[in-house]
């Protein structure tokens, strides 16, 4: 029957037709498997990319936020306008060297040693310190404001005759007997946000967080000295 007739070439066809077959498919799936492996390394890539500028983020920006390791805690809160306003202002008519406890980014460093004061700033915390010099170099005022990595406790304060000070109410006692201690007669100290709990100021500017108060190193050493002429000769 004709339908059972097969041609000497026939057997050979179909082999033929399946092994192109085959290679099709092979090369379909390769190209897949290429697709799919391309797709997951810019999967990666964008994942990468992303967490490291993340990372990259966090790692520049926590130094600024949180404070450094000290034995009071004295978080970074950068002075407003009207605070560094106002604290020019208790400067005005004064001369000599200046300090400032707790420096920050630099900004009322950097202001005081605009208006002619050789003005010094102490921050524990380093990338403040290397941003604060950096940003007295961009000012141009970088031979009149220094700063120092360096815990406050540690420092003596006794050659300076302006003291500024950004502090928090558990810091301000302990501050107080030791600025007592070491200061001039001559000089003046100028407290922010928070005032010292038993020196009466000799002025105050603004109102609210922005409000500065001003002691006369005078006043407060008659005041210890008075205490201290109180005490009895057995105590």
């Amino acid at each position: 029957m004709a339908s059972s007739t097969h041609r000497p070439g026939d057997a050979k066809v179909m082999p033929q037709k399946f092994e192109e077959g085959s290679s099709t498919q092979d090369d379909f799936v390769l190209a897949s498997n290429v697709d799919t492996t391309v797709k997951r390394s810019w999967g990666l890539l964008v994942t990468a990319v992303i967490g490291g500028t993340l990372v990259s983020l966090y790692a520049v920006a926590t130094p600024f936020v949180t404070p450094a390791l000290r034995k009071i805690c004295l978080p970074f809160v950068p002075a407003t306008t009207t605070q560094l306003q106002n604290v020019l202002k208790m400067l005005q008519s004064r001369s000599g060297s200046l300090v400032d406890i707790g420096s920050g980014d630099g900004r009322i460093v950097i202001a005081a040693a605009k208006v002619g004061f050789r003005a010094v700033g102490y921050e524990l915390n380093p990338w403040l310190v290397w941003y604060s010099r950096y940003r007295a170099w961009r000012e141009g005022v970088h031979h009149m404001a220094t700063f120092h990595i360096s815990d406050l406790w540690k420092v003596s304060f006794s050659e300076y005759t302006n003291v500024v000070i950004f502090g928090v109410p558990q810091m301000m006692p302990q501050l107080e007997r030791k600025l007592q201690k070491e200061l001039q007669d001559d000089a003046r100290v100028i407290a922010c946000r928070f005032p010292f709990p038993h020196w009466v100021p000799d002025h105050t500017a603004g109102e609210g967080v922005d409000t500065v108060w001003t002691y006369e190193s005078g006043s407060f050493l008659r005041q210890d000295r008075k205490c201290t002429d109180t005490l009895p000769e057995n105590i």
